[in-house]
């Protein structure tokens, strides 16, 4: 969503990765007040749906963007490929300079 939603469509892009392919969702399936970062007992409450979309779709490779996401429920077959959240790239220096590089090294795995 917004700029960084822009932001990460981009980077997709520079590195071979088509968007119509990627499938984004959140750990948290509702909207937390003021935007802030879920609770523990939020992300909690919402691992049962996360898990259930995981095997419903069975993705090759997940994304896991920032500190929020990495806490998602691992399934047997899928690669997992964490990574900062473009927000924070987008914001401070160096996680940008690892977000673009963990892109790169994505664009080549995949």
């Amino acid at each position: 969503m917004g700029r960084a939603g822009k932001f990460l469509n981009k980077t997709l892009a520079e590195n071979g990765i088509k968007r119509e392919e990627a499938f984004v969702t959140n750990i948290v399936k509702h909207v937390t007040p003021e935007n802030r970062t879920p609770l523990p007992d939020e992300i909690e409450a919402c691992k049962p749906y996360l898990k259930a979309q995981l095997e419903f779709i069975r993705p090759k490779t997940v994304v896991l963007l920032g500190k929020v996401a990495w806490q998602t429920p691992r399934l047997q077959g899928i690669d997992y490929f964490e990574t900062v959240h473009p927000s924070a790239a987008m914001r401070f220096t160096k996680m940008r300079k690892k977000f673009v590089e963990d892109f790169e090294q994505l664009g080549n795995r995949l």
